[in-house]
């Protein structure tokens, strides 16, 4: 797998699961709405991990596949997509 891309995601944003589809659009250099949308279950996730953050010391990450992307999120906001190889 290889690291395509690092984003600092805005942990403020009410529904962060859309900057992690605009970011992959972006990479597959299409619009968001062409792309399915994530599933529920993950904007709780991902949400839930920047409003009530764990501590620090926990390193809390949350780590999933999207559209041919297997993106890692830590509790800081920094986001990690990778696309397999070939």
């Amino acid at each position: 797998m290889n690291v395509v891309a690092r984003r600092d995601l805005d942990t403020t944003r009410e529904t962060p699961t859309i900057e992690l589809v605009e970011v992959v659009a972006d990479l597959e250099e299409t619009d968001p709405t062409a792309l399915s949308p994530l599933y529920e279950q993950i904007d709780d996730m991902v949400a839930g991990l920047f409003s009530s953050p764990p501590s620090g010391t926990a390193d809390a990450k949350l780590e999933f596949s999207y559209h041919g992307y297997r993106i890692h999120i830590q509790q800081n906001g920094t986001a990690t997509f990778l696309q397999a190889s070939g």
